[in-house]
């Protein structure tokens, strides 16, 4: 079942509820919502998508994501992101959004940070490994690693305003 997401102009404005496939498909903006996850010591989490995963499968990312469904906002989505995919509750801190113009179509992405304090338990359907990385041992398995494009971006735009 195809999601319904909310077809956004470039100043962010909403237009319409369409769904996500169509938004892809026809390269309508609408809108994502990132998360960044941080632990005590200022780790970042990892995350590598599912071989049978929809969109970059198998790929490695510092970050989770998801739509924004129609009536939440950015950090709504990304607190949901946060308990669907990571099985935690964590406050989320608005960072930054851009235009993405992403590998599968443009969209509203917004980034967020949390610093995750429990023990996160990832949904096998959204993430097959996870674990903690300082910033070095990241970009040192980064250049190893394939990483969802767009994943990767937003991460360089968070480091920049959160250093």
């Amino acid at each position: 079942m195809d999601e319904q997401v909310e077809h956004v102009d470039a100043h962010d404005r909403v237009l319409r509820i369409v769904q996500r496939d169509d938004a892809v498909r026809e390269g309508w903006l609408h809108r994502v919502a990132g998360v960044v996850c941080r632990d005590a010591e200022g780790r970042v989490l990892v995350n590598r998508r599912p071989g049978q995963a929809r969109w970059f499968a198998g790929r490695y990312a510092p970050m989770i994501a998801g739509a924004v469904r129609p009536g939440e906002t950015y950090a709504q989505a990304a607190a949901r992101e946060l308990c669907e995919e990571l099985g935690v509750r964590a406050e989320v801190r608005h960072v930054f959004k851009f235009i993405c113009q992403g590998a599968v179509g443009p969209y509203w992405f917004g980034i967020h940070e949390a610093v995750v304090t429990h023990e996160v338990v990832p949904d096998p359907r959204e993430i097959t490994w996870s674990g903690w990385f300082t910033l070095s041992e990241f970009r040192t398995a980064a250049t190893r690693w394939p990483l969802v494009p767009d994943a990767g971006e937003a991460f360089e735009g968070y480091l920049r305003r959160c250093r």
